[in-house]
C-alpha cells in the first residue's frame, strides 16, 4: 500500500523540523580546505543534524564544529561500494576514531546486482557493527540508478537485516537520484524503525516538503542556505 502523497507546507512545519532533515553534503573532490570549512560554519549557522564531509576532511570538520549541535559524518566505499570489506572496515575505523559520528557507506552495488545476498549483508553488517560499538549511526547507500526495483527491494531487506540505520537512494554521482517511486518502495520495505534518507535531486524547499508524506526522516543537500531561506521568507511573509 503506498503511502499518501500530500506534502506539507511550510507553515505546517517547523525550522527546526526542516533543519533536523538536512546532511549538508561537502563531497565534491574539488573543494578546498577553506571550502569545507565554509560548509562548515553554514552547517552550524542554519543548525541543521550533520555535515558529511570526505573522510580526510574529518578531523578538520569535528574542530571546526566543536561546540555546536551538528554531527559529523562521512563516507565509506565512496563511491563506487566495490571496496574489499575489510577495507570498509579500516576507513570505519579510522573515520570513528578521527570523530566521525555517522557513516555513509556504499552497499556493494555489483554483488548486489548479482544476487549475492549474503555477500552484501556480511558487507554492511560489518561496517554497522564497528559503527555501533562506537556509538555511531549507519546508513547505506543502495545507489537505485543502477539497480531494478526488485533489486532495490533485496538491498533494503538486506540493510534492514543487517542492522544499519538507514536506507539510501544515492551517493549524487551517479546518472540519477532520488525519486518519489524509489522512496516509496523504500519505505514500504524497510521496517518501520530503519530510517528512509533522500540524495540527489532535493536542492529546493518544495521539493524537501514533497518528501515527507513518503516517510523520508533525512536528506542529503548541498542546496541547504537556499531551502532554509526560502522557508524563512515564507514563514515570515
Amino acid at each position: 500500500m503506498s503511502v499518501p502523497y500530500d506534502p506539507p507546507t511550510a507553515a505546517d512545519v517547523s525550522y527546526a523540523q526542516l533543519a533536523a532533515m538536512i546532511d549538508h553534503s561537502l563531497l565534491k573532490p574539488e573543494l578546498t580546505v577553506a571550502e569545507v570549512l565554509d560548509g562548515c560554519a553554514l552547517a552550524a549557522r542554519y543548525e541543521v543534524v550533520s555535515v558529511c564531509v570526505r573522510p580526510a576532511d574529518v578531523p578538520r570538520s569535528v574542530e571546526a564544529l566543536a561546540g555546536s549541535q551538528v554531527e559529523v559524518g562521512t563516507v565509506v566505499g565512496f563511491p563506487h561500494g566495490a571496496n574489499a570489506t575489510t577495507t570498509k572496515v579500516a576507513e570505519a575505523e579510522r573515520a570513528l576514531a578521527d570523530g566521525a559520528t555517522e557513516l555513509d557507506m556504499v552497499c556493494n552495488i555489483g554483488l548486489l546486482r548479482s544476487g549475492e545476498a549474503g555477500a552484501v549483508e556480511a558487507d554492511i553488517a560489518a561496517v554497522v557493527d564497528v559503527a555501533h560499538e562506537a556509538g555511531a549511526i549507519v546508513k547505506v547507500i543502495l545507489e537505485n540508478a543502477y539497480l531494478d526495483d526488485e533489486q532495490k527491494r533485496l538491498g533494503c531487506r538486506l540493510v534492514d537485516a543487517a542492522g544499519a540505520d538507514f536506507v539510501k537512494t544515492s551517493t549524487g554521482f551517479a546518472p540519477s537520484g532520488a525519486t518519489h517511486d524509489d522512496l516509496r518502495l523504500m519505505r514500504e520495505t524497510v521496517r518501520p524503525q530503519v530510517g528512509v534518507k533522500a540524495a540527489g535531486g532535493v536542492r529546493t524547499l518544495d521539493a524537501l516538503l514533497a518528501v515527507i508524506p513518503l516517510g523520508v526522516s533525512r536528506v542529503g543537500a548541498t542546496a541547504t542556505a537556499a531551502i532554509l531561506d526560502e522557508y524563512v521568507a515564507r514563514t515570515r511573509g
